[in-house]
């Protein structure tokens, strides 16, 4: 193959991991009660960084979802109720354990996740699977919940089914179907159903005027398109950098969230590697890192 022909290939391929990174970053950010901004700056650093450094050809780099759980827990619990404080926290809290993943590459001591056993890991799974969907499932309704819990808000799902925002609701079950059915289709099913998604999902923004509040009428109902079904991004990106605060970085909260990221992020990277070798079926020096508003890095 020629350098043209891998290079056009890399575009190729950098476009379509773009266009699924793009909404992933956004999504995990916002379920971990961080900006969403922070999603986009994760994948960017950890894309450049990961360049860098080297890595596995089947590995793609950014916001980690299997930490989505811990971190909103610690946002909530070092902020107190605030949550832009727990924000700043938790990013501190992400820096030592970082430093402490980089120690434990160094002295090549990763390899002691192997003896977690895999229920747990499934299982931790699962739960961050339940809390995406109990959240996610009122955002594709376009409906706000009155509770958090994730059981109460899939315990008053069948509820809020009636209230559902009937445009809203018809772009996200087509997202849905597309997702599905599109890789199905001969020929064109190789291209990747994001794209798709995308070229449909866009234009019909624009038919609804989604970007303009309005009111419109459905089966006797009133609804409520606006910007409020957006995601809002700051207009400078620079402006949206936060730095850590370590002012309580040696409390027993913040050193029970350190331990419990490098414990978690090991164990999920040492999953991925081993993943990735039972794939191309060769042992490889897979240098895996995560951003999460935070630089976390893994060297296993």
């Amino acid at each position: 193959m020629s350098r043209f022909d891998t290079i056009r290939h890399d575009l190729i391929a950098g476009f379509c991991v773009f266009l699924l990174a793009l909404p992933l970053c956004l999504g995990i950010a916002t379920l971990s009660n961080f900006p969403p901004i922070a999603g986009i700056l994760s994948a960017i650093v950890g894309g450049l960084l990961c360049s860098l450094f080297g890595g596995a050809r089947l590995a793609i780099k950014g916001p980690a979802a299997g930490l989505v759980v811990i971190v909103l827990g610690s946002v909530h619990q070092l902020g107190g109720g605030d949550l832009y404080l727990g924000y700043k926290r938790t990013l501190a809290v992400g820096v030592i354990a970082g430093i402490i993943q980089i120690i434990i590459g160094v002295f090549r001591k990763a390899i002691i996740a192997e003896v977690i056993p895999p229920f747990v890991i499934h299982g931790m799974l699962a739960a961050i699977g339940f809390i995406i969907v109990s959240k996610q499932s009122y955002v594709l309704m376009g409906v706000s919940p009155t509770v958090s819990n994730p059981i109460e808000l899939i315990l008053q799902l069948p509820w809020h089914v009636l209230d559902a925002n009937p445009i809203i609701l018809m772009m996200g079950l087509a997202s849905f179907a597309i997702v599905f059915f599109w890789p199905r289709i001969k020929r064109v099913g190789s291209i990747p159903s994001s794209i798709i998604i995308l070229l449909c999902m866009i234009p019909l923004s624009f038919y609804f005027n989604l970007n303009t509040e309005q009111h419109y009428d459905f089966l006797g109902k009133s609804y409520i398109l606006g910007q409020k079904f957006f995601i809002k991004l700051p207009t400078q990106i620079l402006d949206s950098i936060q730095f850590p605060d370590f002012s309580v970085i040696f409390s027993f909260v913040s050193i029970k969230y350190i331990f419990i990221f490098v414990l978690i992020g090991s164990i999920e990277s040492l999953l991925t590697v081993c993943a990735i070798d039972s794939l191309v079926h060769q042992k490889s020096r897979v240098i895996s890192i995560k951003i999460y508003g935070f630089l976390v890095l893994e060297i296993l």
